[in-house]
């Protein structure tokens, strides 16, 4: 996913395309300008015309460089960033990176430490930049705790939710570093209501959006869907 998908509004619609098609390239400042035949609605098929508060604004990808991300909540899949979305039939596995852009990992093999693999996926840092007492304490915690006999290949089993243990690894460890930091632990259902659900509804959104534009060439909807769930994503 190459491209930029951004968003206008026009004839009381959203629209949402790729930022090099021509159809957006007449914005507010252009309204006293002829406007190419091809920079047309696709709803009414006249020439655009934007005012500022609807002129193309870029949507926010919703992947990131987990090596690139410390202290970080990593979900990743096997099929590329495409696949990460809300469906129990994609191959989700979840990291932690500490803050060299190392991703520790529970797998059947044990745990795993991946110096790549990690460059697209939904990545929530759990350990502001500015802490680094903390952030150094992640580091020497994680190392430690990867080392533990409860991570050995031999306890690995599949669960459903996620595919994996690699799950119960990565939420065990930050509810030992939230102990550290004198904050209460998180259940399951909580930690994934919290971070995971609403990160994973916005990529599931964008995706659909952009397989939409792929095929028919732009996406409208009667409210600003990707704005909508990328606030609750905050």
């Amino acid at each position: 996913m190459d491209k930029t998908v951004i968003r206008f509004r026009h004839c009381g619609k959203y629209i949402y395309r790729f930022s090099d098609q021509n159809a957006t390239s007449c914005s507010f400042y252009k309204q006293n300008q002829s406007c190419a035949q091809s920079d047309l609605c696709p709803i009414c098929h006249e020439p655009l015309v934007l005012g500022l508060l609807d002129a193309p604004v870029a949507i926010p990808y919703p992947f990131t460089n987990g090596h690139q991300v410390s202290c970080a909540f990593l979900i990743g899949a096997k099929d590329g960033p495409s696949s990460l979305r809300e469906s129990q039939e994609s191959e989700l596995h979840v990291g932690l990176s500490n803050t060299k852009g190392l991703v520790y990992n529970y797998t059947l093999s044990g745990v795993r430490t991946d110096e790549h693999g990690w460059e697209q996926c939904i990545c929530m840092q759990l350990v502001p930049p500015w802490r680094d007492a903390l952030s150094d304490s992640w580091d020497k915690e994680l190392q430690l705790f990867s080392t533990l006999p409860t991570w050995i290949p031999e306890l690995f089993h599949e669960e459903r939710e996620f595919g994996s243990c690699c799950y119960g690894f990565a939420l065990t460890f930050i509810n030992h570093m939230r102990s550290l930091d004198i904050k209460g632990s998180l259940s399951r259902d909580e930690f994934t209501g919290m971070h995971v659900l609403p990160r994973m509804k916005q990529a599931t959104m964008y995706i659909k959006v952009y397989e939409e534009i792929l095929q028919h060439g732009f996406y409208i909807v009667d409210k600003d869907i990707l704005s909508l769930v990328s606030a609750s994503g905050k």
